[in-house]
């Protein structure tokens, strides 16, 4: 018998409640997000890059529209906000979680998990955009790192190179084995395993 901390699970679809169907449908498609195909009654999209999908439908669930609340990954939140923004949609200003909570403006830092951005649908579910360019430890299995989109692996590279600019810098030489470098680097951020020195 195996163990459920072994079991393959992948969430698929979340569902969120909306009182007009069609109003919703395009403004997911003002988004840019895909439409899946899905049996009468179902609306399914499926944000660029992603594994996981939003359904929405009359009779998929009896939340109250607009109660859903959903975080999107993003590499970079502001470059994300102003796509969003170009596209008439309302969306906060970015801000990073302190101690004492929210604050103008992207982490100084720029560290994973801390810049935010909110928007929300005709319905009033809420996205939260939260950039993420290094997972914490654990957060995704070594063996399992992955680009889901060109613009993620694009964002990776110029982070990957940036990183190798300065161990140059620290090493004082020019490092001719630099994509395996680059390898480890993007897999380390995504892994959360140490980056190379």
């Amino acid at each position: 018998m195996s163990s459920l901390g072994s079991l393959d699970v992948k969430l698929e679809v979340v569902v969120i409640p909306v009182s007009d169907v069609e109003r919703a449908k395009r403004f997911y498609e003002s988004l840019g997000w895909r439409l899946d195909q899905t049996p009468p009654g179902i609306v399914q999209f499926t944000p660029h890059g992603s594994a996981c999908s939003v359904q929405f439908g009359s009779q998929l669930t009896s939340a109250p529209a607009g109660s859903a609340t959903a975080y999107l990954v993003v590499s970079d939140v502001e470059a994300a906000r102003a796509a969003l923004v170009s596209v008439g949609v309302e969306v906060s200003g970015v801000f990073h979680v302190s101690p004492n909570g929210p604050v103008d403006g992207p982490d100084p830092e720029r560290r994973s998990y801390f810049s935010r951005a909110t928007f929300r649908d005709p319905d009033g579910n809420t996205w939260l955009l939260q950039e993420i360019t290094t997972r914490l430890p654990g957060r995704v299995e070594g063996g399992l790192t992955s680009f889901a989109s060109d613009s993620d692996l694009a964002s990776a590279l110029r982070r990957a190179a940036d990183a190798h600019g300065e161990h140059e810098k620290r090493t004082g030489t020019r490092d001719e084995n630099w994509p395996d470098w680059y390898a480890t680097y993007m897999v380390s951020e995504q892994s959360g395993a140490q980056p190379p020195e």
